[in-house]
């Protein structure tokens, strides 16, 4: 698992040689399309071109090898983020960009009129992996949140008009189209576009006596994720788990697992709650399925929920195309062909080990390489911006937690490196945040 060195025809702002010829069309680098500037003046043109729903970027990234990316002004930083979860073997994959590669040059889409043999292929694997029952079925998607939009659909179909009501739970996040977005707690992410779509309550997190007082027969579903990410890395307990299971049971809903951050080996077993014995009727994945290349899906178990849409109920031009699903199926290969697994539970112990020591840290939550930590203080975002000026791209997804979702094949070296930093980090965000309070 060692960093691959970057192509000497990636360099920050090189000129592509030989513009407008012949050859630069079929062996150029991408600056021979996007053109070259640094990372000033593309965050001039950023903010020109695109909608502001993502704020101002703090970077502007043009390349990485394994765990390292470099930006535009040639700085190199340790991705401990992953794209958010995303990056399962880092960046450049070798193995996985030959096969996006090949399957490329071979067959780059069909519409659903046909289907691929790596879209046949990867669901199989999938099922597999997923120990799921015969009957169970695969619908693929583009993303997370397009995956839990068939969850949506799946849940309604199911319940039909005498059972309206969908459970999610205080603190989830599933995505920010209307049916993923009404199932999302985050009142901020919800008001601008009310009224949401009916019928969705949101009930205490964690709480089995506040879900067994919320299931009656006019439950169609229940939607959780095992470990909810954007809320600080926070895990259901396995006994929730348990009770989930069992109520849904109890009164004839679906039990829906939102692992579109957890799957796919992040927490070192292929699916979180799965590994906690619970079987779904139904499961969506994303994020590190296509190893950075823009793939969902879900995962229905049994007979009875995969027959609850029809042909013509649910599509989705892109979803299954042969290039994302021959890449999730390269990744994939090599999770299991070099027991990436294993290295995610050493690691994962490393930081475990590591943050519990620094001074300034209240809190540990490791599974896997999804891991929060809590500050004394709330100087996450200033622990994230000291960071980013030292070369490590974390995260914050609330005031006093920082969250690390780094490829699946990071190095104990590397982890160490970032622990060996923490505490400056931290000194610096302190600093700067009694300077803040104090003028």
């Amino acid at each position: 698992m060692t960093e691959q060195a970057p192509g000497a025809n990636t360099t920050p702002g090189a000129e592509p040689s030989n513009a407008g010829s012949q050859a630069d069309l079929t062996n150029a680098n991408a600056a021979a399309v996007t053109g070259t500037g640094t990372g000033e003046q593309w965050l001039a043109r950023y903010k020109d071109s695109l909608m502001g729903v993502f704020g101002s970027p703090q970077r502007v990234l043009v390349r990485g090898a394994g765990a390292l990316v470099w930006d535009a002004d040639g700085k190199e930083y340790l991705d401990l983020l992953g794209g958010i979860a995303v990056n399962a073997l880092g960046h450049a994959h070798p193995f996985v960009t030959s096969v996006i590669a090949s399957q490329l040059s071979t067959l780059g889409h069909v519409s659903n009129f046909f289907t691929s043999p790596t879209q046949i292929a990867l669901a199989e694997k999938l099922l597999e992996l997923a120990e799921a029952p015969q009957g169970s079925k695969v619908f693929f998607a583009n993303s997370g949140t397009e995956a839990n939009e068939v969850a949506f659909k799946l849940a309604r179909a199911h319940g039909g008009k005498e059972r309206p009501t969908i459970l999610a739970l205080e603190g989830g996040f599933h995505g920010r189209t209307m049916g993923a977005l009404a199932m999302t707690a985050k009142a901020a992410y919800r008001e601008p576009f009310e009224p949401m779509p009916a019928g969705v309550r949101h009930i205490p997190f964690n709480d089995i006596d506040a879900l067994r007082a919320a299931m009656d027969s006019s439950v169609a579903a229940l939607v959780i994720e095992p470990i909810q990410g954007e809320a600080g890395v926070r895990p259901l307990s396995t006994e929730y788990l348990a009770a989930a299971r069992e109520l849904t049971r109890e009164y004839g809903a679906l039990l829906i697992l939102d692992e579109v951050q957890t799957g796919i080996g992040r927490t070192g077993t292929w699916f979180a709650g799965i590994e906690a014995g619970i079987t779904p009727d139904a499961m969506t994945l994303a994020k590190g399925l296509g190893g950075g290349f823009p793939i969902g899906a879900i995962i229905t178990f049994g007979e009875e929920p995969s027959l609850l849409l029809s042909a013509g109920q649910h599509g989705t031009t892109f979803g299954g195309n042969p290039v994302a699903t021959a890449a999730a199926l390269a990744t994939l290969h090599v999770l299991e062909s070099q027991h990436v697994l294993a290295n995610v539970k050493a690691v994962s112990d490393i930081f475990a080990d590591g943050l519990a020591r620094v001074d300034g840290v209240s809190d540990v939550r490791a599974f896997g390489l999804l891991i929060g930590f809590d500050l004394a203080e709330d100087i996450a975002a200033g622990v994230v911006s000291a960071a980013l000026d030292a070369g490590f791209i974390v995260n914050a997804p609330r005031p006093n937690t920082i969250r690390l979702a780094p490829p699946l094949n990071l190095t104990v070296e590397q982890a160490q490196s970032f622990l060996a930093a923490l505490p400056a980090l931290i000194a610096t965000a302190t600093a700067a945040h009694q300077l803040e309070k104090s003028s």
